[in-house]
Order: C-alpha cells, then structure tokens, then sequence
C-alpha cells in the first residue's frame, strides 16, 4: 500500500485554511474533470483529487491524518503500513461525509473505511443528517425535535481489565472545524480534547463498543442527544495477544523441559498458574488452559487460554557451555534435523 500525500494532491501548504482547500480543489475538478479535460490520465488524477478532497474537507479526517502524517514512516511487508491502533483516541461523528459512497484507494479504507460502513450502514441518526437550517426551511422556521448524531471512537485498554473490569480516564481528540491545518508542525492550534472517566465492563473483548448515552451531539429542539460508541482494542502487549475471548501466550521451554516435560510456575492475565508440561515437544504444540481466557459476559463462556510452546536455546558463550553443546552431539550421533533439505 501506497502512502497518499494528499496535501501534494491538492497543491496546497499543511497550513491551508478550509477555504483554501475548497478553492483547490475547484481549481483542480475544472482541470482534470473527464467531462473537460483531455489528458489520457484525467480519470486517474481526478479520483487522486476528490479523494484528497474527501479527507481536507473534513476536519475530523484531517485531524486524524495529520496526526498519522507525522508520525515516522514505517514500511510494511507489502509497502506502508499505518502504525497498529494509530486511531485510537479519535472521536468521529456519525453524519454524511465528503464522498460517502465514493471508490477510494486502499489507503483511505484502510483509514477511513469504517466510518464509511458504519454510516452506509445506519450509523447516522439525527441532526447528523440534516443542518438546522434545513428544518427552518421546511417548516417555516421551526425546527422539529431531533436527536443528536451519535459520536464513535476506538480506546485502547490493556487485556487485563477485561479480567477485572476496571474505571479508566480516556482522553478523546476532536477537530476544531473553525481551524485550518498543521502549522509549524503542530496540531495544537485545532484539536480540542474531553476527558472522560468511564466503567470497563468485566469480560470486554476487542471490537466490542462501550456505549455511553447521551455523549454524543445535542439534539434539536427537545430531542435526545446522541450516543458516544467506544469501540474497544487492546493495547500491544508482548506477553499475551487476544483473539475473541481466546487468549494467545508464548511458553519458551530449554532444550530438556521440552523432551522430558516438566511442571512450570507461570503468571497469566487471570494470576498465577502450574503447568504440567508433557514430555515430547513438537513445533506447533499448544496447551490449552480451559477457561482461563477472557471472562465470559451477558451469558457468554468465558474463553481459554491457549499456551503457545516453543524452544528456548541456551547460548553456546563460554567452554563449558560448548563443551555441553559438543556432548549433545554425540549423544545422538544419528540426530538428522534437516531431513529431505539435503545433508
């Protein structure tokens, strides 16, 4: 995947004002519209500019991206991979967005994708959908009651309050759509930040959204405000990885545990824990601590705790140690580890 300089798309500073954007891009439609231009790529510089658009026009999305563009560059197996969890702590606004339903590159999608399908989706309520002007002018002035657009943001928790349950402060950015882009190569001078103290439910797991009613924007007339949907992710942790309500734990084993099994004192996410480990060691092998997983919740099983086994190799940096190594090989004189690779 491609990294998109959408301010290089647009030719504009990091520093352009919303008007400036829009006076860009009105430019650059009259100049690469397929409808008007003759230029063999005008299809593809025209979808190249649009998109910029979809992502500059909006204050959420350039805040979002800014903050991402900043960051150090970090190239994955198949080009640039954004940073994992790069968005969380980012609060959206479920309302129609600049070229909601439009094709976009895999860059973008993968930004900017959810918040697409969460609208096409149904995610959209109330004045999302409408400007309170719209209302004056189909009813005479008065606007109907309307509830307030539902606000969403993803937070990062560690695995082990999901064990507990637990009473975090999180800190949600949003874009002040009054301010232009990065000056200086600062994006203090158009964030604004809430704090809010919220409850972790016992047995949460990743994808899963805590709803908090009433957080989201006001409501028209006597209407209800919107919701703030948190859609949970667990921090990196390197000692243990979630999937669902399975939890992922590496056991590294020296050479002789491994071959004659032995009974090991380990701590998980739920505590401390004794581990028989059979005898015979096998690339691959997992044992499974059943119920040791996420808590399970509203009627769900908990899961399990999945323990991955692996060699741990003791280093060969003194006489003694090689001399060992040495004794080893010729105890098993008929020991072929590359079998069908060759000698």
């Amino acid at each position: 995947m491609e990294f998109k300089d959408y301010y290089q798309a647009l030719d504009v500073a990091k520093s352009a004002s919303a008007e400036d954007i829009k006076k860009a891009f009105r430019k650059l439609a009259r100049k690469y519209h397929p409808d008007v231009s003759k230029a063999a790529d005008a299809n593809e510089r025209m979808a190249e500019v649009n998109e910029a658009n979809d992502v500059l026009s909006d204050p959420e999305r350039r805040l979002a991206y800014d903050t991402l563009a900043a960051q150090p560059t970090r190239p994955g197996e198949n080009g640039y991979e954004p940073p994992p969890n790069w968005d969380a702590g980012f609060e959206f606004t479920d309302r129609p967005r600049p070229g909601q339903g439009s094709r976009h590159s895999d860059f973008f999608e993968q930004l900017f994708g959810r918040q697409g399908r969460r609208a096409a989706a149904g995610g959209t309520s109330g004045s999302g959908n409408l400007d309170p002007s719209d209302f004056e002018s189909m009813f005479g002035g008065r606007s109907p009651p309307q509830r307030g657009a539902d606000h969403h943001a993803r937070i990062e928790l560690d695995i082990t309050d999901s064990y507990t349950g637990a009473e975090r402060e999180i800190v949600l950015r949003a874009a002040d759509s009054g301010q232009g882009g990065v000056a200086g190569g600062t994006l203090a001078d158009k964030v604004t930040e809430r704090h809010l103290q919220i409850k972790v439910p016992k047995g949460v797991f990743a994808g899963q959204h805590i709803r908090l009613a009433g957080r989201g924007s006001p409501g028209l007339g006597d209407a209800a405000a919107g919701d703030l949907l948190l859609e949970v992710m667990f921090r990196a942790d390197p000692r243990w990885r979630a999937e669902g309500r399975d939890i992922f734990q590496r056991l590294p084993l020296a050479p002789w545990e491994a071959a004659l099994g032995t009974t090991a004192q380990i701590d998980t996410p739920s505590g401390p824990a004794e581990v028989n480990i059979p005898a015979g060691w096998k690339a691959g092998r997992k044992l499974r601590l059943k119920g040791r997983g996420l808590p399970g919740s509203g009627g769900a099983d908990s899961g399990n705790l999945y323990l991955e086994l692996e060699l741990a190799l003791p280093s060969a940096d003194d006489e003694s140690a090689r001399s060992a190594y040495a004794a080893l090989a010729q105890a098993f004189p008929g020991f072929r580890p590359r079998v069908g690779q060759g000698a």
